[in-house]
């Protein structure tokens, strides 16, 4: 069901230009801890997934949602407190820019911004940025978490059955990834 679910949602509202097996694989190399973690693989393509739903009804910039769902934790060092990881993860968005991340100078910016202030609580007028991060936000539920409304920014992850389906996504676990490498 999981993976019917998600394999649609790279198809709305057209097939995803950056979600690539290489471009995972990659990521996945750079990611030190544990790929089944809070942190890891699972929860990056969940976020893919709220990202891109949000982003058909938010109407956000989807290559800047998506690579944000895929870098936000990549370096993180430990799978508690880390508050620089944000940071990391914006700074590697820079430095990978041209390799694999071909974004607009505008976009790159949102990006980076969007990794550095994601685990922040705060919100922000930039609809790109504010889909990331609702995106992220209602992945709670895989720590014990329900996402609070007040914390997001976009109407349709306000909105009660979205908010409901994304939590109740965040308590599944439906991928397991171990890189090779």
């Amino acid at each position: 069901m999981f993976l019917n679910m998600f394999t649609e949602t790279l198809a709305l509202p057209h097939k995803s230009k950056i979600v690539t097996q290489p471009y995972i694989d990659f990521l996945a190399s750079r990611y030190k801890q544990s790929h089944n973690g809070f942190h890891g693989l699972e929860h990056w393509l969940r976020v893919l997934i709220n990202g891109r739903l949000i982003a058909v009804e938010s109407g956000a910039d989807l290559e800047v949602v998506e690579h944000f769902a895929l870098i936000h934790d990549v370096m993180r060092e430990n799978e508690n407190e880390d508050m620089y990881h944000g940071t990391r993860s914006a700074n590697l968005s820079q430095a990978i820019s041209g390799d694999w991340v071909h974004l607009d100078r505008w976009q790159l910016d949102q990006l980076y911004e969007a990794c550095q202030y994601h685990s922040m609580g705060r919100l922000t007028h930039d609809v790109t940025i504010q889909t990331c991060w609702d995106a992220d936000r209602l992945d709670l539920g895989r720590v014990g978490t329900r996402p609070n409304p007040t914390y997001l920014g976009t109407k349709i992850a306000r909105d009660p059955a979205f908010l409901e389906a994304a939590y109740k996504r965040s308590l599944k676990r439906f991928v397991r990834y171990e890189f090779e490498g």
